[in-house]
């Protein structure tokens, strides 16, 4: 075969090759769209093509308003936010049969633009906003990792709410504990519509015969011995004998307490060091 024969096959080739390559990550990641999108959660401002088999005039492209409901021909309002794409499915199907306008209608739901896929992050974070869910796999800590991480402000504490099916959730996660306490299983995957708030850090107060009286982070596990210390310490006229604690009950009411310096210290404690008596 000459040169120019050679060069003639081989450059089609190359172009088929290199147009394959292209094209097989998105045939690919449209193929696992495809297969996980019967379990993503509709959200408020997701757009979808709904289609009912053998029925044109069924066949609507619709969004999912702020509350999570649509309005369909025959039916009217539906809600479907929060539900996966297989249960919208067939609550469609339920409504149009027991109106009794099919019978055993075939319902698929295509989704065309996802709006209502995002997890709100809020509180004392780098970088608080609303972000995209970029898996539908995506864990808390990954969030809060989009968010910049807890700010040094932040407690070691975030609080998920959102809906889980159909019911109001909340839950608190102890964010250091799943690393230090080794408890991944409280990682817990998020939402469409999920809210991530992260509060401020835990304080104690401190004044009296100390060094550098203030307010200061509640540590985990921490004691009135280290309270003290990371206080400076008594001064040369204080006693940490001598300590009394301020802590508002359960009730509202503030009481008086001599704790023991190997007590717990917890959030919003107020602490006063008295002067030695001798």
């Amino acid at each position: 075969m000459s040169q120019s024969l050679f060069h003639f096959f081989r450059r089609p080739l190359a172009a088929c090759l290199l147009l394959v390559s292209l094209l097989l990550p998105t045939i690919v990641g449209a193929q696992g769209v495809q297969a996980a999108q019967p379990d993503y959660q509709l959200g408020a401002g997701d757009a979808i093509h709904i289609q009912v088999f053998q029925n044109p005039d069924l066949t609507i492209d619709t969004r999912v308003s702020e509350n999570g409901t649509i309005t369909y021909p025959l039916i009217g309002e539906l809600a479907i936010g929060a539900l996966p794409i297989a249960a919208a499915e067939k609550k469609i199907a339920d409504a149009l049969e027991k109106g009794g306008f099919l019978q055993k209608p075939q319902v698929n739901i295509t989704l065309v633009q996802v709006r209502g896929n995002q997890v709100s992050v809020l509180g004392a974070v780098n970088r608080a906003g609303r972000f995209p869910l970029e898996t539908f796999n995506t864990r808390l800590s990954e969030m809060i990792a989009i968010a910049g991480g807890i700010s040094p402000a932040g407690a070691d504490v975030a609080i998920v709410t959102g809906v889980r099916d159909g019911k109001p959730f909340r839950r608190e996660v102890d964010i250091a504990g799943m690393f230090l306490d080794n408890a991944p299983q409280n990682d817990l995957v998020v939402a469409g519509g999920d809210v991530v708030y992260v509060h401020r850090m835990p304080i104690f107060y401190i004044y009296g015969e100390v060094q550098r009286p203030g307010s200061s982070r509640v540590e985990r596990a921490m004691t009135v011995r280290q309270a003290l210390a990371q206080s400076g310490g008594p001064t040369v006229r204080g006693t940490e004998r001598r300590v009394r604690l301020f802590r508002r009950s359960a009730s509202g009411k503030v009481e008086r307490l001599s704790p023991e310096l190997d007590d717990a210290v917890l959030p919003d404690d107020v602490y006063y060091v008295n002067e030695s008596l001798f």
